[in-house]
């Protein structure tokens, strides 16, 4: 193999990861933009779509560790193969009619927020790390996380056009074949027994694993941080579309936003992966996260206008998921690779109760007082606590003495 792949395992598993999370993110993206026909014909209120859709993210993270046990303990493939498995019935059922009420949150809210717990980000992420070692590890993460943005790119431009031309129910089809496509590519996903670079703990339990981060400040206040980028992605994804036409701005404004979000994102994640090898992943934390403030507070702070928008769409979307890698290559240069799905996971669960919170509080914030300018408040102020937050950190990896 070349320099970059170790085997051509590590490069099939890579590109089937790439696969999974561009059709998991991709079609995960575009739910907001459904919110307007789910209100007209399923009379849905903008506080219950964001209770269900931040119940779809905090499910998410919520059985995310669970998927990451299954990953170092079975593979990925079979995390992902049920991952993908829930998330097809979610959308099927909706398809067929279950949809309305409390029929809503079941297939909307909790079947898919269980099948996103493996399907999406850290799953696929987290099995890559096992093939690479600790120099090409956040650059090969930040490629699967590029390409979960090309399905932010892509996704809602197709799901605007299928929308206007065929309605949200064929577009619910479509999904399902897409999802079908997903369980076959999960088959391809491949963990090795003994992730690279695992040397000295190969004895440590998983129970072992869990007590030794959750005593580590460091994993806390990684953790504490990434509820933040939640908050922040939850919030973006699930209520732009209303944002914007509340300002006035034409409906392909928000479908603009979205993609630019995906298409500067692949940009992003890879600059970020290549940085992370190279400088203070801590530093690199607290830069992304004080930047998306300053994103924020360029956007709001601006008279609404479609300039402004693309502006917003770009910086934010240069920071979306950029996190990811330097978050995952703290996490697996601290504690080592052999846990990395599950302690990943246990991040993650903070992640997506910020995305929760993000995306149920923001519609409630928008039917008490008519905008979302607390949501936005909320949010700047969190971005300051990011930054901070992740200073204290420190990543020097843990040495374990060995049994004589």
């Amino acid at each position: 193999m070349n320099n970059f792949f170790p085997t051509k395992t590590a490069m099939v598993t890579l590109i089937a990861c790439c696969l999974v999370v561009i059709i998991s993110l991709g079609i995960r993206q575009t739910f907001g933009l459904f919110y307007f026909d789910f209100s007209t014909d399923l009379h849905i209120t903008i506080s219950q779509f964001g209770f269900a859709m931040g119940l779809q993210l905090f499910l998410w993270g919520a059985f995310n560790p669970l998927f990451g046990v299954i990953t170092d303990k079975y593979g990925g493939n079979i995390a992902i193969f049920i991952g993908f498995f829930f998330y097809l019935l979610g959308v099927f059922l909706f398809y067929l009619g279950f949809n309305t009420g409390v029929n809503f949150i079941y297939t909307i809210g909790i079947l898919i927020g269980v099948g996103l717990g493996s399907t999406a980000i850290s799953i696929p992420v987290s099995v890559v790390a096992k093939h690479y070692p600790a120099s090409r590890r956040t650059m090969a993460t930040g490629i699967v996380t590029s390409a979960g943005s090309f399905g932010y790119f892509v996704s809602p431009l197709i799901v605007s056009y299928s929308l206007v031309e065929n309605g949200w129910e064929s577009t619910m089809l479509y999904f399902c074949f897409l999802l079908g496509l997903g369980l076959i590519v999960s088959l391809f996903v491949s963990t090795p027994k003994t992730p690279v670079g695992v040397k000295d703990n190969n004895n440590q339990t998983a129970r072992e694993a869990l007590k030794e981060a959750l005593n580590n400040k460091s994993f806390i206040y990684l953790t504490l941080g990434f509820f933040v980028c939640g908050w922040h992605i939850a919030l973006v994804a699930t209520h732009i579309p209303t944002y914007m036409v509340d300002k006035g701005l034409p409906d392909w404004c928000a479908t603009t936003v979205l993609s630019l979000i995906g298409l500067f994102n692949m940009v992003g994640t890879i600059v970020s992966g290549y940085l992370a090898t190279k400088y203070s992943k801590k530093y690199l934390l607290s830069a992304i996260y004080l930047l998306r403030g300053v994103s924020i507070i360029v956007f709001i702070s601006f008279p609404p206008s479609v300039i402004n928008s693309i502006i917003f769409g770009i910086t934010f979307g240069f920071l979306w998921l950029s996190t990811v890698p330097p978050t995952n290559g703290i996490v697996a240069h601290i504690f080592g690779t052999k846990y990395v799905g599950m302690l990943y996971g246990i991040v993650f669960v903070s992640h997506q109760f910020g995305s929760f919170l993000g995306a149920y509080l923001s519609g409630v914030f928008y039917e008490l007082t008519g905008n979302f300018d607390y949501a936005w408040y909320g949010s700047i102020a969190l971005s300051i606590f990011a930054g901070l937050i992740h200073l204290p950190i420190n990543e020097k990896a843990i040495e374990r003495t060995q049994p004589a």
